[in-house]
Parts: structure tokens; C-alpha cells; sequence
């Protein structure tokens, strides 16, 4: 495993970090998720991203259970606020009341007195800005929260965090974006402001919701038990799913034996190609999985292999900047 800092902060994260959101989200049996985190410490993974959404709090709770007798220093946990989490009126946002509840009852699942990066999972326009980056700020000073960072904000909205959050002398370090091969909306805007700012992208969905590993074919039916065959899943994988986008992923076949590696692992060295990412989330259903997606940990891909990857994509790579923070154009409004 390699490392990188988060940012110019002076927090290292593994180039891989083992995150549990739909994975982990009631899709596998508790057992099973704690033997791919143990999986994950096997693969020298240090990094692990969760959030109070995922199934409500039990993946944090399955985190803490998993990790449980590991040195705490040892690795870094991160998890994220803002979306709804019950049905009252501050159940959810980022008001001081919501993220200063949320934070403590995160601790008490995960297990911690501390979490090493706190994050906010979206952008609330309905609480002032300054009011979140000074609760925020707060947990910092008691100790709970040891850096701060965003999640899927545009770049307007991370400067101006930003702006804040440096003036109560807790910047922010991190954004969490999706990002892929297929899905680059963050490469006009929020990483050239990032790289000004000093945050590191922490990218989640490197293989495009399964897609990128070459299982689902044109034309064909999607494997039982995978992500397209899952009534949740199938949400997520759907814009993804035409012939157009699957038939290119499997000219990439090549590219990836070319290099030596899976296409699982091939989706990942891309999205660690770029500089301005600190690591690349993966999930898994199964240990072996971990395994395989962890050896992305330090592959270089050649220019020469990104030219012919852009070569074989083409127009099918969604950019459009305007498209930040729209998970997949199927995400209910959270306020709702």
C-alpha cells in the first residue's frame, strides 16, 4: 500500500480507502462486511470512509465492530454529515444543533472519541455557512474531529467554505467527489479550485458503479446478484447501462491486460493517475474483492495508456461541470 496527504494538509491516507455505502448498506450480512474491512487492514488499507446515512447508522456501527482491538492510531476513519437521518425537522442539514448531535452519536457507533475527518455530505443552502463552519470548527477544538472537509460542493461553494473555515483556523482539507473514468464533472472547476485551496479529492465510485469492471455486457443480461440486479443498486448503476457506454468499456479490455491489470484494478490506477487525487474509495461484497482492488496501490498508468483510454471513450465521458453534487441525476432532494 502507498500513502498520500490529504491536500497540503499533513494527513496521509492509504491510496486506497475501503468505504461502506451501498456495499455495506444492507446489501451484505454483517459478517460479511466485517470480513471485507478485516480484508481491507489484510491489504495495508488505513483509510476508512463511512457516514450516518448509510442504513441509518449500522454501517458505522459494523465499522466500529470491525475494527474493534485495532490500534486507534493506526488508521484513519472518516464519516459524513448532512443528509437525512429520521424523520424531524433537524434530522438533517448542517445547523449547529444537526451536526454537533450527529458527530456524538457517529462516535458512540464507530466506537471512537475521535474521527479523523468529518465531512459535510452536502452543501445546505438553508443554514447560514458561517454557522456550520463554526460547529464544525468547534468539534475540532474538543478534540472529536481532527480535520474537516466536503463532499460533493461545487467549487463556489468550497471557496466560500473555505474562506470561513480558514478564518476559524480549521481549513478545509478534503472534498469527496465521484469520479471516474466515465464521470469527470470535476475537472473544469472544483479541482483547479481545490489545488488553489489546498484540498485533496478523496473520489468515490472509481469503477462507475461496477460498470468499469467489464461484467456488465452489451446486449445482455446483468449477472444475478450484482449491483443492476439490486432494486437499490439499480438506481445508481442505470446511467450507466447502455449498449454505447458498455461496449466501450469492453474495448478498454486490452488497455487494462496491456498494463497488467483487472479492469477493476485498471479503473482505480486511473482515478490515481491525476495529482490532485488523495485516494480512491472502493466497496466490496466479498474479501477477495478487496484484495484484488487494493493491488491498484501504486500503478502508474503511462500517458500513453490515458491517451488511448480518452481514445476509446470519446464523448461518452460526462463532463459538465454543472453536474456536481447530482449523484447520478437520481437523488431525491435531501431535504425531503
Amino acid at each position: 500500500m502507498e500513502f498520500r496527504r490529504v491536500g497540503t494538509s499533513g494527513l496521509r491516507i492509504s491510496e486506497i480507502v475501503f468505504g461502506n455505502w451501498l456495499t455495506l448498506d444492507g446489501q451484505i450480512d454483517r459478517d460479511a462486511q466485517v470480513a471485507c474491512i478485516r480484508a481491507a487492514l489484510d491489504a495495508g488499507i488505513t483509510t476508512f470512509d463511512t457516514a450516518d446515512v448509510y442504513s441509518l447508522g449500522a454501517a458505522e456501527e459494523v465499522l466500529g465492530r470491525a475494527l474493534d482491538g485495532v490500534r486507534r492510531s493506526s488508521v484513519e476513519i472518516a464519516t459524513k454529515v448532512c443528509l437525512p437521518v429520521g424523520d424531524g425537522p433537524n434530522d438533517r442539514g448542517l445547523s449547529r444543533k444537526h451536526v454537533t448531535e450527529s458527530c456524538h452519536a457517529s462516535l458512540r457507533r464507530l466506537g471512537t472519541d475521535y474521527v479523523d475527518l468529518y465531512q459535510a455530505h452536502r452543501f445546505d443552502d438553508e443554514t447560514p455557512l458561517e454557522e456550520t463552519m463554526r460547529a464544525f470548527a468547534d468539534l475540532v477544538r474538543q478534540g472529536k474531529v481532527l480535520y474537516v472537509g466536503v463532499s460533493e460542493w461545487t467549487a463556489e461553494q468550497i471557496e466560500r467554505g473555505h474562506a470561513l473555515a480558514a478564518e476559524m483556523g480549521v481549513p478545509l482539507i478534503s472534498n469527496q467527489p465521484q469520479y471516474s473514468m466515465l464521470w469527470r464533472v470535476i475537472e473544469a472547476e472544483v479541482v483547479p479550485v481545490s489545488e488553489r485551496l489546498g484540498l485533496g479529492q478523496i473520489v468515490f465510485s472509481p469503477v462507475a458503479q461496477g460498470v468499469l469492471t467489464g461484467k456488465y455486457l452489451p446486449g445482455g443480461a446483468a449477472p444475478e446478484g450484482s449491483r443492476a440486479t439490486d432494486q437499490r443498486g439499480s438506481r445508481f448503476v442505470g446511467r450507466y447501462m447502455s449498449d454505447a457506454v458498455l461496449e466501450a468499456v469492453q474495448r478498454l479490455r486490452p488497455l487494462a491486460e496491456d498494463a497488467g491489470l483487472t479492469m477493476a484494478q485498471f479503473a482505480v490506477a486511473w482515478t490515481l493517475r491525476n495529482p490532485a487525487v488523495s485516494g480512491a474509495i472502493i466497496g466490496a461484497s466479498r474479501p477477495e474483492q478487496v484484495a484484488e482492488n487494493a493491488a491498484a496501490a501504486g500503478v502508474r498508468l503511462s500517458d500513453e495508456t490515458m491517451k488511448r483510454v480518452d481514445d476509446v471513450l470519446g464523448d461518452l465521458v460526462e463532463r459538465d461541470p454543472a453536474k456536481t453534487a447530482d449523484l447520478f441525476n437520481i437523488m431525491p432532494a435531501w431535504r425531503r
